[in-house]
């Protein structure tokens, strides 16, 4: 069977945020949302389907985490990935940033440090703050193609007796790597030097383009799998972010037990039932589905591409090796970040993030989700380029 990406179901009467919010956060219905990181593209029918033949039953109650959604899980994580869990390793979560909140409530105490590596998705720096803990801002370094990597000098110059824990991005959001199983053991050493836990989110793990692959933290060795929370699910891979059920996995029992004492002060309890039923089907029933999504992005990615090419001197696209978020580096344009903002939204009509909420190292770029069926890159494609061409006269 052959997925149909060409085409997707319109949000626009929908109480998608991304669709409600523009007038908020843009000053206009117009713009085309390309900010928020779900995907204009229908979630898979089997997973709806499975959420249909559930709701035959009349009674959707209290319900646990059923024991077959972890272990098709586990296989795909296997199979996929390489890493091995068991089912006591998993947490139910309602989201990655859940997870991430309680990781830093239960590795770190009022006033230690959280190492966040930036450009970084910004619940990084928000779940760090609000428990009052300090920052450790390790940047990225860019390298002369343009593709990041860690600065090590740098984090090992910052790290001290009160860091207490690394939020490591893997595949980072938004620049787009893949780190490798050299630049992860470069962290890994840090870490274990320096008694440092590591929460690795790895929720766009499944969305990665060939040739490169993804490796979880916990596989690099068992020494990795000792200090690692690893954050997974389904959300990204199927635009199931409504359903709100991911995973966290830990193999240390005493760090498993840690985290739970921090986890059961917030009761997340077990989630919906449809959210259980969809997370099975997703990952029972979703291989085939998600060689071919990343196959429809990978198009997607090289039509953007091919637009920053003909404004090169201009706007440049960072090269990614995974997720569906573009770098846009807009630096030669001269324009200040408000100013910038407002040419995509007044000028091309797109509503995409601004690149200084990923940090300051952000300024000059901009974030633009490209997960959209083909009929709707087309038009933002379409967009840009009008923009782009009557500013520049080209």
């Amino acid at each position: 069977m052959k997925y149909d990406f060409t085409s997707s179901a319109s949000r626009e009467n929908s109480n998608a945020e991304k669709y409600t919010l523009r007038e908020k956060l843009f000053g206009s219905d117009e713009v085309l949302p390309v900010w928020v990181a779900d995907m204009d593209i229908d979630t898979p029918e089997f997973v709806l389907e499975a959420v249909k033949q559930r709701l035959k039953h009349p009674i959707v109650g209290y319900e646990e985490v059923p024991t077959s959604a972890f272990e098709v899980q586990i296989k795909w994580m296997d199979e996929k990935h390489g890493v091995k869990f068991e089912l006591e390793d998993l947490l139910y979560s309602h989201s990655v940033v859940a997870s991430m909140s309680v990781a830093i409530d239960a590795f770190s105490e009022i006033g230690d440090k959280v190492i966040v590596q930036t450009p970084i998705y910004p619940p990084f720096f928000h779940s760090v703050k609000e428990h009052k803990r300090e920052l450790l801002i390790n940047p990225l370094k860019q390298m002369s193609d343009g593709r990041y990597t860690f600065d090590i000098d740098d984090l090992k110059s910052k790290v001290d007796a009160n860091t207490k824990l690394l939020l490591l991005c893997s595949p980072h959001n938004p620049v787009g790597r893949v780190w490798s199983r050299d630049e992860l053991t470069e962290i890994l050493e840090i870490c274990l030097e320096n008694n440092i836990v590591v929460f690795s989110d790895e929720i766009h793990s499944d969305l990665v383009y060939a040739p490169n692959k993804h490796i979880p933290f916990a596989s690099i060795s068992k020494q990795a799998r000792d200090i690692t929370i690893t954050a997974i699910g389904v959300g990204k891979t199927f635009n199931m972010a409504g359903f709100a059920m991911s995973s966290v996995a830990i193999t240390n029992k005493k760090l498993r037990e840690k985290f739970t004492q921090s986890y059961n002060r917030v009761h997340f309890a077990q989630g919906s039932v449809l959210s259980h039923v969809a997370f099975q089907s997703a990952y029972k029933d979703g291989s085939q589905w998600r060689d071919e999504l990343v196959e429809h992005l990978g198009k997607n990615y090289k039509s953007l591409n091919e637009l920053c090419q003909k404004y090169k001197d201009k706007i440049k696209l960072i090269p990614i090796e995974a997720t569906y978020l573009a770098w846009l580096d807009c630096r030669g344009m001269n324009l200040s970040d408000r100013d910038l903002r407002k040419f995509f939204t007044q000028k091309a009509k797109l509503g995409l993030n601004a690149g200084l909420s990923f940090g300051r190292e952000g300024s000059g770029f901009m974030r633009l989700n490209f997960a959209v069926s083909t009929s709707q890159m087309l038009e933002v494609i379409k967009r840009l380029d009008k923009a782009l061409r009557i500013k520049y006269k080209k």
